[in-house]
C-alpha cells in the first residue's frame, strides 16, 4: 500500500467540506466554517477516517447520534494549527484521535470508569469529527503517530484501542480455545489479539468466504461457514466441549444466541458488536445458571488508544483490503460498507488522496 501522507496540502479558505449527518437517512455535503483551535487544542487535517459500523447504524436511527454533527470518529490526520498551552504536539505531526470525552465528576470518572460516564460524548457522533477537511480536538485525545506511517492504516488506531479494551476485559488464558463469531475488520484484529496472546485454538464462524480466509491470514487455525454447519464443525475442533472464549464480533441476535450454544462449561462470552438499540434475543437463564457462563460487554476504549498504537506495526493491518473514497463520494462509500461481500475496511479521504 503506497503511503498517503501528501508532500503538502492545500491552504485552508475560512470554510470546508465536511459530510454531516442531518437525520435518519440524511447525510450532505455541506461547507462549514474551518475551526480554529482554543487554548489546549489543535487542529487537525484529517488524511483517513474510518466508515464503522457505528455510522451506519447512526444513518439507519439505530445509535444515538446529535444532529446536525460531522460524523467520523476513526481519524488520522496530520497537526496544521496549535493552540496555546499545548505541549508536545507540533504543526506536522502525524497523529490519531481518542474520540470520547467524559465529565470528569461523576462517580464512574472518580473510579476509572470514565467510559461508563453518563456524559460521554464522542467526536463523530456527539460532536464534529473527521468526515470534513479540518477538526479541532483537545490535545489531551491526540496520539503521536510513528512518522511515515500510512494514514490509512493509521485510522485504525481507534477500532484497534476498543479491541484491546475487549481482550482485556476478556482476559484469555494462553493455551486456551477461543472462537470469533464475525470477521470482518473487527473480528480480525480480535483474531490476531488473540494469537498475540497466546490462544491455543482459534476459530472464526463468517458466512463470507473472503472473510474466511483472511481470518486464517490473521491467525485463525479454522475457519467455518454458520450457514453450513458451522455450528457443528466448531464444536468438532473441540472434541464437543466448546470454547472457552467466545467472541461475538458482529452484533445480532442470532450470533448472541450462537455464542451461548458454542460456549463451553465455564465458559465467557464477549459481546463486542455493536447491535441496533432495539434487538432483543431470546436465551435461557438455565444455560447460565447450569453452564456456569460468564456474559460480559465491552464498551469503547479506556485508556488503550496509546497501546494501540504500538500494536499498529504487529497487526498485519497491511494485508487488509481497504476501499476508499473522496469525501465528495460518501454516498458510494456508505453503500459500499453496506454492500454484500464488502472490503474489510471503507474509508473517506478529506484532502482529495488518490483513491483505492
Amino acid at each position: 500500500m503506497e503511503s498517503s501522507i501528501p508532500s503538502a496540502l492545500p491552504s485552508l479558505g475560512s470554510t470546508m467540506k465536511a459530510m454531516r449527518f442531518h437525520g435518519v437517512g440524511d447525510l450532505r455535503l455541506d461547507e462549514l466554517a474551518v475551526p480554529h483551535p482554543q487554548p489546549g487544542e489543535v487542529r487537525l487535517r484529517p488524511l483517513a477516517a474510518g466508515l464503522c459500523g457505528t455510522d451506519a447504524h447512526i444513518f439507519h436511527g439505530e445509535f444515538p447520534a446529535a444532529a446536525p454533527v460531522v460524523l467520523g470518529h476513526e481519524v488520522a490526520g496530520i497537526v496544521d494549527a496549535v493552540g496555546a498551552g499545548v505541549k508536545g504536539l507540533k504543526e506536522g505531526d502525524l497523529v490519531t484521535v481518542q474520540p470520547n470525552t467524559y465529565c470528569g465528576v461523576c462517580r464512574y470518572c472518580r473510579t476509572g470508569r470514565e467510559h461508563l460516564c453518563p456524559d460521554l460524548r464522542a467526536y463523530g457522533v456527539h460532536m464534529n469529527g473527521g468526515f470534513a477537511e479540518a477538526l479541532a480536538v483537545p490535545a489531551r485525545v491526540v496520539y503521536r503517530l510513528p512518522s511515515g506511517m500510512d494514514a490509512r492504516l493509521a485510522c485504525l488506531a481507534e477500532p484497534l484501542a476498543c479491541c484491546v479494551h475487549g481482550m482485556d476485559r476478556l482476559a484469555t488464558q494462553s493455551g486456551s480455545t477461543v472462537l470469533v463469531i464475525g470477521a470482518g475488520l473487527i473480528g480480525l484484529m480480535l483474531t490476531r489479539l488473540a494469537r498475540l496472546a497466546g490462544a491455543g485454538l482459534i476459530v472464526a464462524s463468517e458466512p463470507q468466504e473472503l472473510r474466511r480466509t483472511c481470518a486464517l491470514e490473521f491467525g485463525a487455525d479454522g475457519a467455518v461457514d454458520p450457514n453450513q454447519e458451522g455450528e457443528r464443525q466448531a464444536l468438532a475442533a473441540t472434541h464437543g466441549e466448546g470454547f472457552d472464549f467466545v467472541i461475538d464480533a458482529v452484533g445480532s441476535s442470532a450470533t448472541f444466541s450462537q455464542a451461548i450454544t458454542l460456549a463451553a462449561r465455564g465458559g465467557t462470552i464477549l459481546v463486542f458488536g455493536c447491535a441496533p438499540m432495539h434487538a432483543t434475543a431470546s436465551v435461557r437463564p438455565f444455560d447460565i445458571y447450569a453452564r456456569e457462563l460468564t456474559v460480559m460487554g465491552s464498551f469503547i476504549n479506556p485508556y488503550t488508544h496509546g497501546r494501540a498504537v504500538s500494536l499498529l506495526p504487529q497487526m498485519g493491518l497491511e494485508k487488509l483490503q481497504i476501499k476508499t473514497f473522496p469525501l465528495e463520494e460518501f454516498r458510494q462509500a456508505f453503500e459500499t460498507h453496506a454492500a454484500p461481500g464488502a472490503a474489510a475496511k471503507v474509508e473517506l479521504l478529506p484532502q482529495a488522496l488518490k483513491p483505492s
